[in-house]
């Protein structure tokens, strides 16, 4: 559910073609694309182009996000319902700009007209800017601006508010702290309209991993704590978080081998997703393989209505992933097809392997043959 692809723009880091191999390699048959791209996707031409240019060269299905506002500067509404008829799956805000509460709402009102949710990322951008790195006991140690819970949570509780007053549907991407965890489970127990999400790499490492100025542990949101791990970790077994997305923010290796501060925000992660949270939450016992399966396919494809993906079942696309339950893979990051060679994940040890994904009854990623 949360893919940036990069194409068009700055295919340095990622395009349609790569992101399509590694997606297929981790075990996806089908992503979104965020609309941060050159140029931004906020009209139906923008649209058009990912679509086409998927279908000619992507083995896998890509559906394109629409930007909440022109050129995601966080000031005036984008045509959404022209995004939504040329193909649209939702529509997303950008979470470097804090868009006012009456933009918000007023967009959240307009989605209503279109039946399609309004992904949120949630990050006040006055709380965290400057900040690289969780506020909290490793920023002090380390001399790093850190980035404070309530940057996420207070805009968390903002769209919470806007949801509930405006009937529409909210969803609320890259969850990563416990107070986010509880005000999303409020808020469901009072009937409001939201879902969620958030990353293997948010309840599987903690802010522990960006010690030694490690640059590959540089995401946005950061790495939380281990108390924010273990709430998520409730949340997913709960039912309060909904789904599980790769993350996927990839950029050039260059970008990550400089100082901290300047390092790029992201991860690398549609090779290891599965894996990573297959590992962490089935062979821990906190869901079964089948409600892992559910958090990875069937939920995503319910809130983004995908009639006919995330069930094998009679009527429903012939999307099929085979995973080697008792096989062992240790991620090599040097070893990805995604252009984004790099992993906080490197080196550990996966307690699964894909090895088959279909899609349209067609094979597209087989382990022993490079397709």
């Amino acid at each position: 559910m949360h893919c940036h692809i990069c194409e068009p723009g700055y295919e340095q880091r990622e395009d349609i073609r790569s992101a399509s191999a590694a997606a297929a390699r981790g075990g996806f048959t089908s992503i979104t694309c965020m609309p941060v791209t050159k140029p931004v996707v906020d009209n139906k031409t923008e649209v058009n182009y990912i679509l086409t240019r998927s279908q000619e060269i992507s083995s896998i299905n890509i559906y394109p996000y629409g930007s909440l506002t022109l050129g995601g500067n966080g000031e005036k509404l984008s045509d959404i319902g022209e995004m939504v008829k040329a193909g649209i799956r939702a529509v997303v805000n950008n979470g470097d700009k804090t868009e006012s509460a009456v933009l918000l709402r007023n967009a959240l009102t307009y989605s209503r007209m279109f039946d399609v949710p309004l992904i949120t990322i949630c990050n006040d951008s006055s709380l965290s800017d400057g900040g690289v790195i969780n506020k909290g006991a490793m920023s002090v140690r380390i001399g790093l601006k850190g980035i404070p819970y309530e940057a996420e949570e207070t805009i968390v509780a903002r769209n919470i508010i806007l949801a509930g007053h405006t009937n529409a549907r909210v969803h609320i991407a890259m969850v990563s702290t416990r107070g986010s965890v509880e005000l999303i489970r409020t808020a469901k127990r009072n009937g409001i309209n939201v879902t969620c999400d958030t990353c293997p790499h948010y309840f599987i490492l903690t802010e522990d991993a960006v010690d030694s100025y490690n640059t590959y542990a540089k995401v946005m949101p950061p790495l939380r704590t281990l108390c924010d791990a273990e709430a998520l970790i409730e949340g997913l077994a709960d039912g309060t978080i909904d789904a599980v997305s790769s993350g996927h923010m990839p950029d050039t290796a260059e970008s990550k081998k400089v100082e901290f501060d300047r390092a790029s925000f992201g991860v690398s992660a549609l090779e290891t997703a599965f894996a990573a949270a297959y590992t962490a939450l089935v062979t821990d016992n906190v869901l079964s393989v089948e409600d892992l399966a559910g958090k990875m396919s069937e939920n995503p494809a319910k809130i983004l209505q995908m009639s006919k993906k995330g069930r094998l079942d009679v009527g429903y696309d012939g999307d099929i992933v085979i995973v080697n339950t008792d096989a062992e893979n240790i991620v090599d990051a040097s070893a990805f097809v995604s252009k984004a060679k790099y992993s906080p994940l490197d080196g550990k040890k996966m307690k699964c392997r894909i090895e088959a994904t279909f899609v349209g009854g067609n094979i597209v990623y087989n382990r022993d043959i490079r397709l």
